[in-house]
């Protein structure tokens, strides 16, 4: 199968770069896969898992906070606040921030207390959405 180049990038520096056979994220629009010869492409991406698929079906499973996907020919640049691999994630540390941000959203004060404790909830429910997706493969 052909490959593509791709690199995972947050403002720590480079998390991955290397050829892949498939990148599969959550978008702005719903679940986006691409592969080789992909028309060029940008969008935003959500809070959430992003799977690669390296030469010979090997699976490699990162969380990323959200950013922007670039899709350019011969190569895929994912632009991230935070990325992590799925295999570094605390999971219990990934449940107690959920179970927080649940708590906090119950106990609301104002319109920007909700509107941080949703972006806690989904980014910490993203993060074991990671998780998940790591242990299917």
């Amino acid at each position: 199968m052909s490959l593509i180049q791709c690199n995972i990038v947050s403002p720590e520096g480079e998390l991955f770069s290397g050829e892949v056979e498939m990148l599969t994220a959550d978008g702005g629009s719903g679940e986006i896969a691409i592969t080789p010869r992909h028309a060029p492409l940008l969008t935003s991406l959500k809070p959430g898992p992003v799977k690669l698929v390296l030469e010979g079906g090997e699976e490699e499973v990162f969380f990323a906070s959200g950013g922007f996907l670039e899709v350019q020919p011969g190569v895929i640049t994912l632009l991230t606040d935070v990325a992590e691999r799925a295999d570094d994630i605390d999971e219990a540390e990934a449940e107690r921030a959920k179970e927080l941000a649940e708590r906090e959203l119950e106990d609301q004060k104002s319109e920007l207390d909700y509107s941080l404790a949703t972006a806690q909830l989904a980014e910490a429910a993203a993060r074991l959405k990671a998780l998940q997706k790591l242990r299917k493969k």
